[in-house]
């Protein structure tokens, strides 16, 4: 039967062509219609049914495989797997997050949002050029996927920022955007900059606490830190995002080149 656009455009939007039919297998998968091992249809295939082009076509297959749903094998077609999907960083997130006004990844819910007002930690007062100790805001939520954890991720927020937009420091999901959105809309100081890093560790009994497990039988694989400083025009810091991987996740992160 035809998937045609049309058939998902109330669901998904007015997303790219490729993105809708990229959405709707997602949607298929992370829902158990389609499961490990099943065949995705081939490149023409989806051409005819969905009434796009090979390229785009073939760009929704590459955007299921980059978000480690599938998977392509030589000369059968593409592959529905079972494996945990790659984290995503704080600046995917919320790139993500301007685009569809959401930061989960494919098949992904978010769940113990936590937020506080709390003093400053020593590197966290570093990166937002605070004194140590100093009231911060602090977000903590967790990402989920059918495999368990994708990542724990926090926010520090100077605290000023709290008193233009009271719901940051809110124990809830942020609504009308995300934080760097709202903080934006309030200043009128749109963000101009961000600084990403990128590391792995041994899990440690903090860290094993934040991804819900035993501290006294901790993974051997080293964890994925990934970090992200938001400056705006002002050159004011006005967040810095610390996302911790669940075990066994990788990083992934795909860029078009220019032709």
């Amino acid at each position: 039967m035809s998937k045609g656009v049309d058939v998902v455009s109330d669901q998904v939007g007015h997303r790219a062509p490729y993105a809708r039919i990229a959405a709707h297998y997602e949607e298929l998968i992370t829902s158990g219609q389609l499961q490990p091992g099943e065949l995705l249809p081939s490149i023409k295939t989806l051409s005819q049914e969905w009434n796009v082009s090979t390229a785009t076509a073939e760009k929704a297959l590459r955007k299921l495989r980059t978000d480690g749903l599938v998977r392509g094998i030589h000369g059968i077609g593409t592959e529905v797997i079972d494996r945990p999907a790659p984290m995503s960083s704080g600046a995917q997130r919320q790139d993500r997050g301007r685009r569809s006004g959401s930061s989960w990844g494919a098949g992904e819910r978010s769940d113990s949002h936590e937020a506080a007002v709390v003093p400053a930690p020593t590197g966290v007062a570093q990166v937002l050029d605070i004194a140590p100790g100093a009231d911060v805001i602090r977000r903590r939520r967790v990402y989920r996927d059918r495999h368990g954890i994708v990542a724990h991720s926090t926010s520090w927020i100077p605290v000023q920022y709290g008193k233009l937009v009271p719901q940051l420091a809110e124990s809830e999901r942020l609504s009308g955007g995300t934080s760097l959105q709202l903080i934006a809309q309030a200043t009128g100081l749109p963000i101009t900059r961000r600084i990403d890093t990128a590391s792995a560790r041994l899990l440690t009994p903090a860290d094993a606490e934040l991804l819900e497990l035993d501290p006294a039988n901790p993974p051997a694989e080293p964890v994925v830190v990934m970090t992200a400083k938001f400056v705006d025009s002002g050159d004011h810091v006005v967040e810095y995002g610390v996302d911790l991987g669940g075990p066994g996740r990788t990083w992934l992160t795909e860029s078009e080149l220019a032709q």
